[in-house]
């Protein structure tokens, strides 16, 4: 087993939130124990999944390794007897296409993946730019500082996505902290109750953000029902099913996960390439100078925030993964920060390079369940960045960085920014 305070560590939101106490717990699982199982106080047992290779073999045996059999992120052992009890045995509080496997997954994915490919992307790239355009033009009238997580890089993804959805703007502020909420339950800064709060008392405030969710995608529903337009809402509202309508509950959670994570993992990682830079002047100064180099830093970028921390797995039948005999049923943790700083993939690993030769990173998982939209992040942070280093001279930090408290998805909530504008 793991030793406990490993173990102890990996589940911990704070330790995400100051990196350094995750980074090295991982670090010693990689050399010492890469694939094992970790017991942690409150927790069920899982197998810690830290190598990126290992990763990759778990995400491509799709009918090997389940999303929807056990919890899909991590929670303790009385959050998932309560979840279940309120969800009449299931252990998901919503079920959208991470919850999902096959044959209901590609089903499910089909009604929207069309949005999201590079093709039908393209007729966005006009409106994006222009979205970029608007919050630099924000960051403008700032006079030469600003928080750039709160004031630009939670915002601009938001208003893309909602747009998208066809969400009314005067409501982008509500999906907001909606969104914080959901990801942030642990983060006295984020959270409903701002304080810290435990697990039981997180997962007590997730169950009613996500009814929240409902109640206003439900009037988005009625709204799209009676009067279709052409934005994703109304595909949500009137898709079908093998030939029926979407049932409530699976329409909610599809609603639910396009508003929340179709913004917020973009956001972590747009914050996180901001303080990369703001402490390389010289990078900074590179990239102004050769766009042609901005593919390479939003995939080091990537990498190197790595917002969605894990997701779980459960094995339907007994199977070797990097050597190790996994049992039917049991649970895995998928650690992507891990696999990302994997020393065998990455030459300096804890560096921030946009010049490394393959940065083939796991941020957006593999496989069937590769992130829908990444495709569509990759879109807005190239306009973005092409917008920033056109008009932005200088930049630094103005104070220290903060990062949100949890271990799902994860990243800075504040990076005060002092710049200079042409």
């Amino acid at each position: 087993m793991i030793p406990q305070d490993i173990a102890n560590t990996i589940v911990d939101p704070r330790a995400y939130a100051a990196e350094k106490p995750v980074d090295e717990a991982f670090k010693f699982l990689r050399k010492e124990m890469p694939l094992e199982q970790a017991q942690p106080e409150g927790f069920a047992p899982f197998w810690a999944v830290t190598k990126q290779a290992d990763i990759l073999d778990v995400e491509k045996q799709n009918e090997l390794f389940h999303n929807g059999d056990l919890a899909t992120t991590l929670v303790n052992i009385d959050v998932d007897k309560k979840v279940r009890q309120m969800m009449g045995g299931s252990p998901h509080m919503v079920r959208s296409l991470v919850q999902m496997d096959n044959p209901d997954h590609i089903a499910y994915r089909r009604l929207t993946q069309a949005w999201f490919l590079p093709q039908n992307l393209k007729k966005l790239d006009g409106r994006i730019k222009d979205i970029s355009k608007v919050f630099v033009d924000r960051m403008a009238d700032m006079g030469g500082q600003c928080d750039f997580a709160k004031d630009v890089a939670f915002l601009y993804p938001l208003h893309v996505i909602m747009e998208i959805l066809g969400v009314p703007e005067a409501d982008e502020p509500r999906m907001l902290k909606l969104t914080q909420e959901l990801f942030g339950s642990q983060d006295p800064d984020l959270n409903r109750a701002g304080k810290e709060v435990s697990f039981e008392e997180g997962m007590a405030a997730m169950q009613q953000t996500i009814g929240d969710f409902i109640t206003y995608f439900n009037a988005i529903t009625e709204d799209r029902r009676a009067n279709p337009t052409g934005d994703l809402s109304s595909v949500i509202a009137n898709g079908q099913i093998n030939g029926q309508p979407l049932d409530h509950f699976a329409a909610m959670s599809y609603y639910i996960i396009a508003a929340s994570a179709g913004h917020d993992t973009t956001s972590n990682t747009t914050a996180a390439g901001m303080w990369a830079l703001a402490e390389r002047p010289d990078l900074f100064k590179r990239l102004k100078g050769d766009f042609s180099l901005l593919p390479a830093f939003i995939e080091e970028t990537i990498r190197w925030a790595t917002p969605v921390k894990h997701f779980m797995r459960s094995a339907t039948a007994d199977a070797v993964v990097g050597g190790k005999k996994i049992a039917k049923g049991d649970w895995m943790m998928l650690c992507y920060p891990s696999g990302n700083r994997d020393e065998e993939v990455y030459t300096d690993p804890f560096e921030f390079n946009i010049d490394r030769p393959n940065n083939k990173h796991v941020a957006f998982g593999y496989g069937s369940h590769v992130c829908i939209g990444q495709h569509l992040a990759r879109m807005e942070m190239r306009s973005f960045w092409e917008e920033i280093l056109r008009r932005v001279d200088t930049i630094e930090l103005a104070g220290e960085p903060k990062n949100s408290v949890s271990n799902f998805v994860c990243g800075p909530k504040s990076v005060p920014v002092r710049y200079k504008m042409q």
